[in-house]
């Protein structure tokens, strides 16, 4: 069976680890996996089709996050990150988390929202029954747009209307708000849900005789949560120096700091989307719908918090869990055209938009423990240091064999910084 436990698969060439992957992936009905530069990059003919004024394109480094064990099947996580250390930290706490039984995930139905905004009703209240009045028709008239969402057993499902703004408030501050949810099946639904809204908007316009501007979706997916759990005996936590009970309570005192400061908070989500975007980039799907929509949760009621939480069960084990909107999708758009997208997507072997949502919010969960747990013992430095330390190599100009010899060298010496790392450079050259 394929595994994602790939034991010491970071000391490898990346040659030898692209011909493991070949041999791990060899016979599965899904297509053969590529690995050269040529297969994954991303065609400047292409690019120049995707976005305006081209001249290039962007690279980023394409790791894997190893060890993913949910709802019990493996999953090898392809990342598309460059900052140190967030894939070695997620594989990291996924090993542990595999050897407490994974992952579990719970995923709602995958509801987006379509927003009509309509100005200038003289009776807002007599606007919201005209509408409610015409549900059904209107319902119809969404799908009629977009036919093709509903045969897939997708469509617009419900409709409802909101009265924004106080007695007192400006002409510019009452309105009136419509809502549309609307099942996306696969897909993250953006274009779907937009070309519904501007279909109704005409008669929205003449029952509510007021003026419809907006009409767009939300990327505030509040219908279609994805939460991921972890349940860990705290001997699996030991490490040296610190008792797993220590490192237990220090994760559920930094979680707590989170939830009540919001300056502490940002860092906290900042940590925690280490670990998400990556997933979403390297799937092609909008990593800042995602993050947006995952903010707006974390202050849902009216402070930011974090998005995750830690506390401990009556056995005395860590509990984690991670609950977020995921606007995802696995069809359409970049998911389709990238051949990275197209190139991750296989690897996951994933059936659907809800499983690839469980996929992310584990790794988002992960991440966040491996950067609480680094905290509350040696520090979030140690860990970044080597990583950090190759890169300041080579941005002073050290090649092959050079860049770990001057990185250990900075390490040692405790000064990673690039001048420093400029003199071992001139110095090995000399």
């Amino acid at each position: 069976m394929r595994t994602s436990r790939i034991p010491g698969f970071y000391n490898k060439e990346i040659t030898e680890r692209q011909q493991l992957l070949q041999e791990l992936y060899e016979g599965t009905d899904a297509e053969d996996v590529l690995f050269t530069k040529e297969d994954l990059s991303l065609p400047i003919d292409t690019a120049n089709h995707m976005i305006e004024n081209v001249i290039g394109t962007f690279g980023l480094p394409l790791g894997l996050g190893l060890n993913f064990y949910i709802n019990d099947k493996e999953y090898i996580v392809p990342m598309a990150v460059e900052e140190a250390s967030v894939v070695a930290s997620a594989s990291h706490i996924a090993k542990i988390v595999r050897s407490a039984g994974g992952f579990t995930t719970e995923v709602s139905e995958r509801v987006m929202i379509g927003q009509i905004q309509v100005v200038g009703c003289e009776d807002l209240e007599s606007a919201e029954a005209a509408i409610l009045s015409e549900k059904t028709s209107l319902l119809e008239d969404a799908n009629a747009s977009y036919p093709s969402l509903e045969r897939r057993g997708g469509g617009a499902k419900d409709l409802e209307v909101r009265i924004i703004g106080e007695k007192g408030a400006s002409s510019y501050q009452k309105m009136l708000v419509v809502h549309l949810y609307v099942d996306t099946c696969d897909a993250m639904g953006a274009n779907m849900i937009n070309t519904m809204v501007e279909a109704l908007a005409p008669t929205i316009e003449q029952l509510t005789r007021g003026k419809v501007y907006l009409r767009i979706l939300s990327n505030y997916a509040d219908q279609s949560l994805a939460k991921a759990r972890c349940v860990i005996p705290p001997h699996l936590l030991e490490t040296k120096g610190f008792s797993g009970e220590a490192v237990r309570d220090g994760v559920i005192h930094a979680y707590e700091f989170a939830r009540t400061d919001p300056y502490r908070a940002v860092t906290h989500n900042k940590g925690i989307m280490n670990g998400i975007d990556p997933v979403i980039i390297a799937t092609g799907n909008d990593w800042r719908a995602v993050e947006a929509g995952a903010h707006a949760y974390a202050a849902r009621d009216g402070q930011y918090r974090s998005m995750s939480t830690w506390r401990k069960d009556e056995s005395g084990n860590l509990v984690g869990e991670l609950e977020l909107p995921m606007s995802l999708g696995v069809v359409g758009g970049a998911t389709r055209v990238h051949p990275t997208a197209r190139f991750a997507l296989r690897m996951l072997h994933i059936q659907s938009a809800k499983e690839l949502a469980g996929v992310v919010v584990s790794v988002g969960l992960a991440q966040n423990l491996g950067a609480l747990k680094a905290l509350v013992t040696e520090g979030i430095q140690r860990g970044h240091m080597s990583l950090h330390a190759r890169s300041i190599a080579i941005a002073a100009g050290a090649v092959d064999e050079e860049i770990e010899q001057v990185a250990k060298e900075l390490i040692r010496l405790k000064e990673i910084r690039v001048g420093k790392a400029q003199e071992l450079v001139a110095s090995i050259k000399k």
